[in-house]
């Protein structure tokens, strides 16, 4: 019965015609988080008008990796309608100052870029209340060994989540696959949490994102049980393609039952596309949801 509720995950939708109506009080078990353009049909583009079709259709969380370029009056409307349909706000993304992009260096000229950065996403945490701040470290330098490079990332982190944790903010450093993203230094799970049991605090974590570990690694249960004491939110996108489940060869039924039998609370990210265009791939993306989540 799951075989076949998992292998038909995508291809249903709903069937009114008209967006206006479609509706769904139930909330989801799990806080399965859209991003802000996930549904330009239904929703329209305007983030307000999306977070009350979202928390209308029963999801839980937002998210917005680009959330610290918008404009702060913006971020405080966003902020207050999350609060109004009590939702959560999933990982932000950190955008590094002006110098070297990576943290697998020591001079002061990147260091100073992280931790600008790191300035400007705690305004915007404050403006949102926002609790987690998204990083990726940057790309590794073939001219320099490992060893050094991973000393360097983890003082550079060390440091910027000591002013995370002044805050209440929780870092969360994203692994990301060398197909899609060649030449980056974090690449896997394994690898993020050695860096994050070195760091040794509860403001410094791990996104993972099942869609790159896919990729880099497989093994997502097992993976995600050995470093589940450093891991602090998921994305989420099937493999291949990045779009909803059950698109691909991801079994996320058993993945975010797994997850809920784990008492997890925190967002998991919508970050894929869909795999039907328009309006009826949008209500195919919320029906994705809905048949997986009705499982757990």
């Amino acid at each position: 019965m799951a075989t076949a509720a998992s292998a038909s995950l995508g291809a249903v939708a709903f069937g009114t015609e008209n967006s206006g109506s479609v509706s769904n009080g139930a909330k989801f078990n799990l806080k399965y988080a859209p991003n802000f353009g996930a549904f330009p049909e239904m929703a329209g583009k305007d983030p307000i008008d999306v977070i009350k079709f979202c928390s209308d259709q029963g999801f839980r969380a937002i998210f917005d990796n680009g959330l610290v370029r918008k404009e702060p009056a913006l971020q405080e409307k966003i902020a207050t309608e999350l609060q109004r349909q009590g939702m959560d706000l999933g990982p932000f993304g950190l955008k590094a100052r002006e110098g070297k992009k990576s943290m697998v260096y020591a001079d002061k000229e990147s260091v100073n870029a992280w931790k600008g950065g790191m300035l400007d996403a705690i305004e915007t945490a404050k403006r949102t209340g926002g609790k987690q701040i998204l990083i990726v470290p940057g790309k590794q330098d073939e001219k320099l060994e490992m060893d050094y490079q991973t000393a360097n990332v983890i003082d550079n982190l060390r440091a910027l989540t000591e002013m995370a944790e002044k805050e209440g903010l929780v870092i969360v450093i994203e692994p990301l696959n060398r197909w899609n993203h060649p030449g980056l230094f974090l690449k896997g799970i394994p690898q993020a949490y050695s860096i994050c049991r070195a760091i040794n605090s509860p403001s410094c974590k791990i996104v993972n994102d099942l869609y790159h570990q896919q990729i880099t690694e497989g093994n997502l249960i097992p993976n995600m049980d050995r470093a589940w004491s450093e891991i602090g939110a998921f994305h989420v996108g099937d493999n291949p393609g990045r779009k909803e489940p059950g698109t691909g060869e991801i079994n996320y039924l058993n993945i975010f039952k797994h997850i809920h039998e784990k008492d997890y609370d925190g967002v998991l990210c919508m970050e894929h596309g869909r795999s039907i265009k328009g309006i009826e791939g949008e209500k195919a993306l919320i029906e994705a949801y809905r048949k997986v989540d009705n499982f757990i």
